[in-house]
């Protein structure tokens, strides 16, 4: 598959998995030049909680990254079976609004704080704080985000971390 950033052209033959990377790469980049989240990391995230795009809350709800509701709220609603029956997802317009609220929930909250002071590009330190704030209830998320990455070669999207970061760092 090509390295690019840009979008890439899904084919038939592809892997769920490559067509998941190839739809969203160019918009995990633009995420991480505009709020500092590694596209390894978000590209990782998105493919995990949404199944590769085809889950129903991914599908219906376009919420690529499992984010619930939560107090404030006041968007528009999608409910869902997670941790208990019913629960309230986020439901976005479009798949780039769920990427965007993804940014803006990892760089807001207080508990992904210690997250923005790692290395842009160490997506294996970012699998592990995220883990550790509790993104996921699955004790091996770390494992399976930094599985997922390596697999796929998702560090590649990383590329130009540094410079992104020292750019928004210098506004």
């Amino acid at each position: 598959m090509a390295t690019g950033c840009s979008a890439l052209k899904v084919t038939p033959e592809m892997s769920p998995r490559e067509a998941y990377v190839a739809r969203y790469a160019a918009m995990a980049r633009a995420e991480m030049k505009r709020s500092g989240v590694p596209a390894s990391i978000t590209l990782a995230q998105g493919m995990l909680e949404s199944g590769n795009g085809t889950s129903r809350l991914a599908v219906k709800g376009r919420n690529h990254f499992g984010i619930k509701c939560h107090k404030g709220w006041e968007g528009r609603k999608i409910y869902e079976d997670d941790d208990r029956e019913h629960e309230c997802f986020r439901r976005y317009r479009s798949v780039r609004e769920s990427y965007r609220d993804h940014s803006d929930f990892l760089r807001t909250r207080t508990r992904y704080s210690a997250l923005f002071e790692l290395e842009p590009d160490d997506y294996r330190g970012w699998a592990q704080g995220l883990q550790k704030a509790g993104y996921a209830t699955n004790p091996k998320y770390a494992e399976r985000l930094t599985a997922l990455i390596e697999a796929e070669n998702l560090q590649r999207f990383d590329r130009g971390a540094k410079r992104f970061a020292r750019a928004r760092a210098s506004r």
